[in-house]
């Protein structure tokens, strides 16, 4: 705790309690599968893009969510391997719904509009967490933090275009955005997680903060968010779906409907719309492409070899 407390990075290499050492391989494993899992609402739009710019660039952002993906499960194995496991334990756990995954990446995508909100807003809350846990005490997530951090915002910037073009289009493209927003305003509430843990029972924020893994809580990132994009989609002319919602002047805060708790645990635990389709369709990948791991681990073995 003094290393920590001094600002001082904890490695791979270095001793840490069991407490510390689980905390991180929830946090990652579970933003790195995030990551891939969060790529496959927008790889369905990439063959139905309206232009090719627009396919290209949904293409190249599919490619570095899944890249993101990647770096964080490498992140991940160097704690996993003192337990004995590796990332085909991560994957194992996704595809028997032990590890979780963010609940906006359960929900369908039906409509254009749909990738346009996932891309600004989606990306857009994902921004505010992982720039909060940039100086986490963990060295080398903060490091794969940071190359994400660059690319996300990227990613935002191309969401707010596609969001723009169908605010300014037809009117059927209006009411297709305005569709989106009523359809994500509540997943988007959720995906920053309930605001104590008294509301699902249990809440990994305390430890995370402790430990300075993480600065924030759930409900302070929620308010940046609101803060952040109220007044931009109603600049659009666009409706949010909530009745309740206001800034609180005298608290300081903004005021809204409280999603459905307890659904959000439904989904996160594996039930949410579409949460069994997209496992099987990225289970059904790794086991396609398992040849091309065991050609890479023949070659990594021989190598090793030579070396010897």
């Amino acid at each position: 705790m003094k290393k920590i407390e001094s600002g001082e990075k904890i490695e791979p290499s270095d001793w840490m309690p069991d407490d510390y050492r689980d905390s991180l391989i929830k946090l990652i494993s579970m933003h790195g599968i995030s990551e891939i899992m969060g790529a496959l609402p927008e790889k369905e739009w990439v063959p139905k893009a309206p232009t090719i710019n627009r396919k290209l660039a949904i293409m190249a952002k599919v490619q570095d969510e899944m890249g993101h993906g990647q770096l964080l499960l490498r992140v991940a194995e160097d704690l996993l391997k003192p337990l004995g496991k590796t990332r085909e334990d991560i994957m194992n756990d996704l595809f028997t719904k032990r590890l979780k995954f963010h609940n906006v990446f359960h929900m369908p995508s039906p409509t254009w509009a749909d990738a346009a909100v996932i891309a600004w807003l989606v990306d857009g809350a994902a921004i505010l967490t992982q720039t909060m846990m940039l100086p986490t005490s963990y060295g080398p997530y903060g490091r794969a933090l940071k190359r994400i951090c660059q690319e996300e915002s990227f990613h935002a910037k191309h969401g707010e275009a596609l969001v723009l073009a169908l605010a300014a289009g037809t009117e059927n493209q209006r009411e297709m955005l305005q569709g989106a927003i009523s359809r994500w305003w509540e997943p988007l509430l959720m995906f920053f997680g309930p605001p104590s843990k008294n509301v699902t029972g249990s809440s990994k924020q305390d430890i995370n903060i402790k430990y300075k893994i993480r600065f924030k809580t759930n409900e302070q990132l929620r308010q940046e968010f609101l803060t952040k994009y109220v007044d931009k989609i109603q600049l659009l002319g666009l409706e949010i779906p909530d009745e309740a919602i206001r800034f609180d002047e005298e608290k300081d805060r903004w005021i809204y409907q409280q999603p459905d708790w307890k659904r959000f645990k439904e989904i996160v635990s594996g039930n949410g719309p579409e949460t069994d389709q997209k496992i099987a369709l990225r289970k059904d990948s790794y086991e396609q492409n398992e040849w091309v791991r065991e050609a890479l681990a023949a070659r990594n073995e021989k190598r090793e070899e030579m070396i010897g």
